[in-house]
């Protein structure tokens, strides 16, 4: 199997509680980074019966790979012991040498119905392109965050984003440049504006560019997931999970970033 295909396997196994074949596909000291889940492949089975009992399930919109990483856009159904009914979710599952499953990262968000785009969270195109442009891509969306989002030169927003064509799908921006000037006026003037700095991790296969970020919102310790679409050397679409960083209440003690 190739790494989608043991990511695909594994996750096909939580859902159905295959603890036999949970076994086969993960690695025993399975490293957890979601704050509220126990690290260790045991004691992530023993939640299982939780799951069922709610009908908790998530449903793949997208899944990508790079190097030993398979990276996912998700919508959790049943989702209450994760905090609401429905949740958009990036879950980030690595691959080890011996193409075993061994570690998992994620963020979460409730799923909203209305959006300022009228776009919903996940929609918008999922077939990879442009494969052999990864890396350009990726180095784009490196410099977005850094220049834009980190503050370091905002000027540039333009040489980054198309201005013809830009899908939003945060569900309090709207679509096109004008949305995100909007945005940032209004949580400026509130003195509320995102604060990104430091980027953990870029991953990306082709046209599609995630990018996982620290920093701060609402006076709050933040995790943030950006996944770029790009077409023509321009970023074109925009999906994202913001989730605070919990301090209390903490299942491990791995932390949310940690990549290797």
């Amino acid at each position: 199997m190739n790494k989608k295909e043991i990511v695909g396997t594994f996750l096909g196994a939580v859902v159905k509680q295959d603890s036999t074949t949970m076994r086969e596909v993960a690695h025993a000291d399975y490293i957890q980074h979601n704050p509220f889940v126990p690290t260790g492949l045991e004691p992530f089975m023993q939640l299982l019966p939780v799951f069922n009992e709610h009908g908790t399930h998530a449903e793949n919109v997208r899944m990508f790979e790079d190097s030993n990483y398979v990276f996912m856009h998700n919508i959790w159904r049943n989702a209450k012991p994760f905090g609401a009914d429905e949740m958009v979710a990036f879950d980030i599952l690595r691959v080890d040498e011996n193409g075993k499953v061994a570690e998992h990262w994620d963020a979460m968000t409730t799923l909203v119905k209305e959006t300022a785009s009228g776009r919903s969270q996940t929609d918008g195109p999922t077939a990879v392109e442009d494969r052999d442009k990864t890396e350009v891509n990726k180095a784009l969306a490196v410099a977005l965050v850094e220049d834009v989002l980190m503050g370091k030169n905002p000027s540039k927003i333009t040489e980054y984003i198309s201005a013809e064509h830009y899908h939003q799908h945060n569900p309090q921006i709207k679509d096109g440049l004008s949305g995100i000037v909007e945005a940032v006026q209004y949580l400026t003037s509130q003195n509320n504006m995102f604060q990104y700095t430091k980027i953990h991790k870029v991953l990306g296969e082709g046209n599609f560019v995630l990018t996982i970020s620290e920093g701060e919102w609402s006076g709050k310790a933040q995790v943030f997931y950006d996944l770029f679409r790009v077409k023509d050397g321009k970023i074109v679409e925009h999906w994202d999970v913001i989730q605070e960083i919990p301090t209390e209440g903490l299942a491990n003690g791995n932390g949310m970033f940690g990549f290797q």
